[in-house]
């Protein structure tokens, strides 16, 4: 495992209401992804994560450029290439981008606080960068056990069984 010290987390919020609404926004993604990165098998070594806290309206373009979905969805995750590390640099894991009226909009159906809802995600999405999937079901298994494990540490109840639009389809992050 790698250190966790070794992590930079770059938070660009681009939409002004995720300050308003998650108290300590930079603090909590950060204490969520070093989480995740502990949990697994890291590089070694610094290692770097952007995430950019958004809309709906740049998740639906993001979304539509990069999946051919045309809509707007909760994260999308971009894999790094740790061949674009220059010597003496972190290696970049990868981006995240997370729409706040998605988010917000899960976490009131789900009955469950938006900072919870979003520690999950950014806990799912460095899943994501780190190489985890949820394409099939064994992988998916694996995954959600990892997220359930990671967020429990945090004092936050299974997010994969908080009512039927979580059970549907083993999980509502099935299309982030």
């Amino acid at each position: 495992m790698s250190a966790v010290a070794d992590l930079d987390v770059a938070v660009d919020v681009a939409a002004p209401a995720w300050r308003a609404a998650v108290p300590g926004l930079e603090a909590l993604v950060t204490r969520a992804a070093r989480a995740a990165l502990a949990a697994v098998d890291a590089p070694d070594g610094p290692v770097e994560l952007a995430v950019r806290l958004t809309d709906d309206a740049e998740l639906q373009a993001l979304n539509r450029q990069y999946r051919g979905k045309d809509r707007p969805t909760n994260v999308l995750s971009f894999p790094g290439d740790p061949a674009d590390a220059l010597p003496g640099e972190p290696v970049p894991l990868g981006d995240l981008a997370l729409a706040y009226e998605t988010v917000a909009r899960e976490a009131s159906e789900q009955g469950k606080s938006l900072a919870d809802h979003l520690m999950h995600l950014i806990v799912h999405g460095t899943l994501h960068v780190l190489g985890y999937d949820h394409e099939i079901e064994s992988e998916a298994a694996e995954m959600e056990a990892l997220e359930v494990r990671i967020l429990s540490g945090f004092g936050i109840s299974d997010p994969y069984l908080l009512g039927s639009a979580v059970q549907a389809g083993a999980g509502y992050l099935k299309e982030a």
